[in-house]
């Protein structure tokens, strides 16, 4: 599959009928790899009711799922994938701050390093950032990618972009090496608040959920 035509037309859950979101705070969810569309869609009764929530399918099929790029055995990707990954979505997203008042992010995981390489191509086009059990991408191995992220205009922001960072320091599954540059990345570029659960594993707790909802309410009062 060409992933940039894929995101010409996206396929999208939503929780309002088309006529409901013109106007209205979008908060677009991107799953992690091996999930779909209605994975994080669960959530959409615990979070906020005034955003239109849009679960966005990632590109590319696997066993079972979606996966917005591809892993090898090593839990290693070509930078060309990944590329091709955040150049698509971003274009979708371009396309869609037509018809909001403001775009938030939530990833979960592998969604978590799509919605973070988001804010760094467009910093001024994101209300706030939430991340869960994820990390972001480190562009060195590709100067096509760091060409792509604007970290400097995104750490020059005023105010900062919001970001929720929510994660088991015992997760299993998301390497150190990826957690240790995404501690190091968001200490520089966003106004970060951070919870560590314990026992919650590679997954998301009811009381991350709580908190999640408290920082998007926080983040809409302080900007209204």
């Amino acid at each position: 599959m060409n992933v940039r035509d894929y995101f010409e037309n996206p396929v999208v859950e939503y929780s309002r009928q088309d006529q409901e979101r013109p106007g209205t705070d979008l908060l677009v969810l991107l799953h992690g790899y091996g999930a779909d569309e209605l994975d994080l869609m669960g959530l959409a009764p615990h979070l906020p009711q005034h955003y239109t929530i849009a679960s966005v399918r990632a590109p590319l099929a696997i066993q079972p799922g979606y996966t917005w790029y591809p892993l090898d055995q090593n839990f290693e990707t070509n930078p060309a994938d990944v590329l091709a990954a955040i150049t698509g979505l971003d274009s979708w997203l371009a396309a869609q701050a037509e018809q909001y008042a403001a775009i938030t992010l939530l990833g979960f995981s592998m969604g978590m390093s799509m919605a973070t390489s988001m804010v760094r191509m467009a910093p001024e086009r994101y209300k706030a950032l939430v991340g869960l059990s994820g990390f972001a991408i480190n562009p060195e191995s590709s100067p096509q990618i760091a060409e792509l992220f604007d970290d400097e205009a995104l750490a020059a922001r005023s105010p900062k972009l919001p970001m929720f960072w929510g994660r088991d320091q015992a997760d299993p599954v998301i390497r150190q090496h990826l957690v240790d540059y995404t501690h190091g990345w968001v200490q520089d570029h966003v106004d970060l608040t951070k919870v560590v659960y314990a026992n919650m594993g590679h997954a998301i707790c009811a009381q991350e959920l709580g908190h999640i909802g408290e920082f998007l309410n926080f983040v809409a009062a302080r900007t209204a």
